[in-house]
């Protein structure tokens, strides 16, 4: 189910995902041109159409973000900044590379503050995730996060270690995540503004 709304003179497409095992109701921003609304099946049409309402403001602010951090074709991040591909790198590979340079330093630093230690650290590039952590707390990295500030980068850090601790996303884990970056919110919003 879906139904646009205009943000910005712009008109935005509204998907409506009903799941069974979902019990909030989560609204996220998956592009400048898209808006996601998962919910339970009992969750109507109208309901989304007030759930965008109330967070209207929310959405065109940060609708407005995403567009001014859009890149060209020839354009990419590294660290928070935009450069130009003038050398028209391969951005993976520098990514993967620059990756295994930085986020080391941050799980080096965090494991010995919060004594938590992960068996292995891997890198990857995914479409959904910064960052994982298995069952053998073993961490993954996502090597797209060297496009993001540094505070952004030790924030996923200080995410992962504490799931050594915690599997999940409970009050304890967040609480864990909080001691180490209390302000957690303002980098996860941070992260947000460059998707």
């Amino acid at each position: 189910m879906e139904f646009k709304i205009k943000v910005n003179n712009k008109f935005i497409t509204v998907k409506l995902e009903k799941k069974a095992k979902i019990k909030h109701c989560y609204l996220r921003i998956l592009s400048s041109e898209v808006l996601q609304i998962r919910a339970n099946r009992y969750f109507t049409l109208d309901d989304a159409k007030k759930l965008v309402e109330q967070k209207f403001s929310w959405i065109e602010k940060n609708i407005k973000k995403m567009s001014q951090n859009r890149l060209k074709e020839d354009e990419f991040y590294y660290l928070g900044v935009k450069y130009k591909n003038l050398d028209c790198r391969d951005l993976d590979s520098f990514y993967k590379k620059e990756a295994k340079r930085i986020i080391p330093m941050f799980v080096d630093k965090y494991s010995k503050q919060m004594k938590l230690y992960p068996s292995s650290i891997k890198y990857r590039k995914n479409k959904r995730t910064w960052g994982s952590c298995n069952y053998k707390n073993g961490l993954n990295f996502n090597i797209l996060l060297v496009k993001f500030p540094l505070e952004v980068i030790e924030y996923i850090v200080i995410h992962e270690l504490s799931h050594i601790k915690h599997k999940n996303h409970s009050k304890k884990f967040w609480d864990l995540v909080k001691l180490y970056c209390s302000d957690y919110k303002k980098r996860e919003e941070l992260l947000k503004s460059f998707l």
